[in-house]
């Protein structure tokens, strides 16, 4: 099998090092490598970092350039490139570990001939080992489920089957650069669902620059994407989904609704969660004007 590893990047040329090595330490598995890269506007010498890469020759490297225009576009042009059986999108400030593609081979042969799922999803570890999440309470969920009515709260790694992640992008609203990647997910979830494994294939270490430690910019930056995002999830079949995701949910809505100058409520489908809009509405507006003072 062939796994295409998806990377964009910018200004990483000191990380790009330890995700390389990864994916040579890998080399042993029963897999062809594919790392194709999208290094979207850097100024440092990760192009050049990338080269030296690609002239040992001992994984198939692909590297494209962009103007700066963010990770989900990168991802986007990245998608189409991939000539892979699986497609795993792995940020320049992750690496793998190094059974990683002996657990993704194996789960892909028990599962390659299933027409109903759009990948594998797999536990993600920090660089102290430690789990960033939880386990998988069952073997069989959508990302929808997981998140909102089993209980995860933490990231996990996901193998794509190549030929259904294809049929899909990150969709951004407007001229913004960014939105979760969990909206693109939601609609896979409407066709499919992905097979849990309780193994770890990666390993995340956070920059100080990185989008996840940087989440009030994103809001502040991509609203009407977030908007989009909480919008589609008010439209979903609330039954299950726990008291805690439903608040959550209610309150960012009402957050992005502040920041877009969007009011909408035909769209909220559960009774529950119009009377939590209503009653959350106007300390969630007030709490949100600050919010956007930086208060």
């Amino acid at each position: 099998m062939i796994i295409s590893v998806l990377t964009p990047t910018y200004n990483r040329e000191n990380l790009l090092g330890k995700l390389y090595n990864s994916l040579l330490e890998n080399k042993s598995s029963n897999v062809e490598i594919q790392w194709l890269i999208m290094d979207d506007g850097s100024t440092d010498n990760s192009g050049k970092k990338i080269q030296e890469f690609s002239e040992e020759n001992k994984i198939e490297i692909k590297y494209f350039k962009q103007e700066n225009q963010g990770k989900m576009k990168a991802l986007n042009e990245l998608v189409k490139k991939a000539t892979g059986d699986v497609i795993i999108e792995c940020d320049s400030d992750d690496y793998f570990m190094p059974n990683a593609f002996e657990i993704v081979s194996q789960e892909w042969e028990k599962n390659k001939e299933r027409k109903d799922i759009y990948g594998l999803c797999f536990l993600k570890y920090d660089t102290d080992g430690n789990n960033m999440g939880n386990e998988f309470k069952k073997q069989e969920t959508t990302m929808f489920d997981l998140y909102f009515k089993e209980g995860e709260n933490g990231e996990k790694a996901i193998a794509f089957i190549s030929d259904v992640r294809k049929k899909y992008q990150y969709e951004l609203e407007k001229d913004e650069r960014f939105i979760t990647e969990a909206r693109m997910y939601h609609k896979m979830d409407e066709n499919y669902k992905m097979i849990c494994v309780n193994k770890p294939i990666m390993i995340c270490e956070y920059q100080k620059d990185g989008y996840t430690k940087n989440i009030t910019k994103q809001f502040l930056e991509n609203p009407y994407g977030y908007y989009e995002y909480f919008k589609e999830i008010l439209q979903k079949d609330f039954k299950g989904v726990k008291f805690s995701k439903r608040l959550y949910v209610i309150k960012h809505y009402i957050l992005f609704s502040v920041l877009t100058k969007q009011y909408q409520t035909k769209t909220i489908k559960n009774f529950q969660n119009k009377i939590l809009y209503y009653g959350l509405f106007l300390p969630g507006m007030i709490k949100s004007t600050k919010f956007m003072k930086g208060e």
